[in-house]
């Protein structure tokens, strides 16, 4: 069942206060912009069979996103990975499978497509793990996309990316602030990419 254009399209900001905190990262995050590096691909590759090993038919889609994921863009050191599984409610059926493969899980959003969240260390890699039809996945892949195809915004976007990882460290930020400090141009972009599909005029 396709994900309607309306839901994709919807802003959403991230909100540490209706996250349900299960554990801590046990390596901090680093805001540090790396140059492009041609390994991520291959790192990403490292976890999807680990991914794929640890799972089996849980899993519906799988999916290489964020920076690293687009060749050329630079990007802190670590692999962005979304995760469609059959039923996210369902977290035996998932969570102690990829924490036995070298993921923690740090925290659960109820409120926003019932995300959960997990970390790998070996590399480092962010995991989302989304129900079927999200559309947060989708954007993500729209946002993927676009700046594959497109180097005006991917230009843009490392601008940004480095303005606001500078600003955070100096303001005492955490990933969140940085975050937050991308926000507009990620939505413009956005804009961008949804008017090159026809879903927005």
């Amino acid at each position: 069942m396709p994900v309607p254009v309306q839901d994709i399209i919807k802003t959403h900001h991230f909100d540490p206060n209706d996250a349900e905190r299960i554990a801590f990262r046990r390596v901090k995050n680093k805001l540090e912009i790396a140059d492009p590096n041609p390994l991520w691909p291959q790192s990403y590759e490292l976890l999807k069979d680990r991914i794929v090993s640890a799972l089996g038919p849980t899993i519906v889609e799988i999916s290489h996103i964020g920076s690293t994921s687009v060749p050329g863009l630079p990007a802190k050191d670590l692999i962005d990975i979304d995760l469609t599984v059959k039923d996210v409610l369902d977290e035996d059926s998932y969570v102690p499978q990829l924490q036995a493969a070298g993921f923690d899980f740090l925290f659960r959003e109820p409120k926003w497509h019932q995300h959960r969240f997990l970390v790998a260390y070996e590399p480092v890699a962010n995991l989302h793990v989304y129900g079927p039809d999200c559309p947060e996945a989708v954007r993500h892949k729209i946002f993927r996309d676009w700046l594959r195809k497109t180097p005006e915004d991917r230009e843009l976007y490392a601008k940004v990316k480095r303005e606001a990882a500078e600003a955070a460290r100096r303001e005492g930020e955490d990933v969140n602030g940085y975050g937050k400090r991308k926000d507009g141009v990620v939505a413009e972009i956005l804009q961008r990419a949804f008017r090159d599909l026809g879903y927005i005029e």
